[in-house]
């Protein structure tokens, strides 16, 4: 399914170890899965309650049946309806936190859709700058993949975001992109979306004749596929109209609007609220100040009632032209100071918002970071530093799977003659020592060395066999060897003695550490500070 976060593109270090205690994965229900999150996730329209319960739900279930990016990919579709609903901070702290994982994991698809939904929550905060960055981001992570309807909706982000910085003549490129992908998809929701933003784009620089020939389209395309134009787009229409000096005209769509919205039912927060703010600028124009001051004060009203903070701030606007219109300059006056403050307002609501947006995300970073603190620090040994045998567990069965691997068992000799003749605080200085002596030894790529407890330690060389090997082996040893020791264990000599295979196809962890070990007891047996080698045969005795 094209677009879809299939189980294929999750990064196998993406699953955890308790993978093995989950119910068998049925494709069927996966597929079903993404197929679901896929079709609500940029779904125009939607029923933004019942996604928000969706995709709770479609959460829950990819974790049952351990897909950790499909998991994700619900947490957006979460998001995005926390964000319209206006819980900015609590978008911004998922957003963030799917955005982080895409960036370790390099999973495109969820940082194409994570850069799009923080441009969004950026663009709703006021922070036009940040908005940009992050569209810019969702562009460059789309790939081949990308779904039609996801790849137009991140390009008709972009074209959004630059339109409202001023750069009118770029947003008109990427505007032109987006529809392209719409008209070759046969998308006709999207192609009209695309030309709803690219008529309301137009109309805010002040082209509104440009403005107007989007509408045209607009209805075009919405007439041919047997549609009727949308409130919003005939909102848009309205102001356009406006803007061309059309009053008449803006003041008959606008009204249509107002009657429409009264017999279809609200859909939304704002919706009857702008529509009747458009009309009453309309019935200004048309110097019918009577019907336009019935209006605002409606539209007043209703943002009051719906904390309408935007749309309350430019009615404001609105009753100080309207007090103008009608010669009372002293009431214009007193109404526009309190635009004034009440736009200051607004711009401190929104960096407020800001801010509670950013300490959600830093929180989430934190306790991303705080984690992973704990999880590395769970996966090392303490005295030494060096990786433990839960690291061990976790890497070495990945590497067998891949190219060959030697893995050498090291045992300190005689390390208890240490302890009980110089103490136990020098023999946790000499195993400290030795590790760093491991650390020189595991230089080349990939190669790691690891404390399994007490003296025995893990020499894992990736990528080569037991005859290049050896070299490093035996430098290692005459290095513990001829270490100097003498200030810390005065004349008793410190070596080690190393057991070393090779793994081969289809070896586990469990047989090839096995195979080492008889190795380290034969090297123990020949008389300790050497290095004893062999391939080993899975399936050999």
């Amino acid at each position: 399914m094209s677009g879809s976060l299939s189980t294929g593109s999750i990064p196998s270090g993406a699953r955890t170890a308790a993978t093995a205690h989950r119910p068998a994965r049925s494709p069927a229900a996966i597929a079903a899965l993404a197929a679901e999150i896929q079709s609500l996730e940029f779904r125009f329209g939607i029923d933004g309650a019942h996604v928000l319960t969706r995709s709770a739900e479609l959460a829950a279930e990819a974790r049952t049946h351990g897909e950790h990016a499909l998991y994700l990919w619900a947490r957006l579709l979460e998001a995005n309806m926390r964000r319209r609903s206006g819980e900015l901070a609590t978008a911004a702290a998922i957003c963030s936190e799917v955005n982080a994982w895409a960036q370790q994991h390099r999973h495109r698809p969820l940082l194409a859709r994570s850069h799009q939904q923080l441009s969004t929550v950026q663009d709703n905060l006021g922070d036009i700058a940040a908005g940009l960055e992050h569209a810019v981001r969702a562009v460059e992570a789309l790939d081949d993949d990308t779904s039609p309807r996801a790849r137009g909706v991140i390009l008709l982000r972009l074209a959004d975001v630059l339109a409202q910085g001023g750069s009118i003549e770029a947003a008109r490129t990427r505007y032109g992109h987006a529809e392209q992908v719409a008209v070759a998809a046969e998308d006709v929701d999207l192609h009209l979306v695309v030309l709803n933003n690219l008529a309301y784009a137009e109309h805010l620089s002040g082209d509104h004749e440009r403005a107007w020939t989007a509408v045209q389209r607009l209805r075009t395309v919405t007439e041919t596929a047997g549609g009727e134009l949308s409130a919003d787009a005939l909102d848009t229409m309205a102001m356009i109209q406006v803007g061309r000096g059309r009053y008449p005209e803006a003041a008959e769509i606008a009204r249509g609007n107002v009657e429409a919205y009264e017999v279809a039912g609200p859909d939304d927060a704002d919706g009857l609220a702008e529509y009747l703010l458009t009309l009453a600028i309309a019935q200004r124009h048309l110097g019918d100040t009577g019907a336009a001051q019935a209006g605002l004060d409606r539209c007043a009203a209703l943002c009051d009632e719906r904390e309408l903070a935007g749309v309350g701030v430019r009615v404001l606007q609105e009753q100080a032209e309207l007090h103008a219109a009608c010669g009372d300059t002293g009431r214009a006056f007193s109404v526009y100071k309190r635009f004034h403050e009440a736009e200051r307002e607004l711009h401190s609501q929104q960096r407020d918002a800001q801010a509670r947006a950013r300490h959600a995300v830093f929180e989430t970073a934190e306790a991303r970071r705080e984690a992973e603190r704990f999880r590395e620090q769970a996966r090392r040994d303490p005295l030494t530093g060096l990786p433990n045998r839960r690291y061990v567990d976790e890497t070495l069965p990945g590497l067998l799977a891949g190219e060959p691997v030697v893995v050498a068992l090291v045992d300190l000799d005689h390390f208890k003659r240490v302890n009980d003749i110089c103490s136990h605080e020098i023999g946790d200085r000499v195993l400290v020592a030795l590790a760093d002596l491991l650390i020189e030894a595991s230089r080349s790529p990939g190669a790691f060395a690891a404390r399994l407890g007490g003296e025995e330690f893990l020499l894992v060389l990736p990528g080569c066999g037991v005859a290049e090997a050896l070299p490093v082996l035996e430098r290692f040893r005459l290095s513990v060897q001829d270490h100097p020791w003498r200030p810390l264990t005065g004349n008793l000599p410190v070596t080690v003695s190393v057991g070393a295979t090779e793994s081969g196809p289809g070896d586990t962890q469990r047989r090839v550490l096995g195979a080492a070990d008889k190795l380290l007891y034969e090297a123990k047996h020949a008389g300790r500070n050497r290095c004893v080698i062999d391939v080993f045969e899975p399936g050999a005795s």
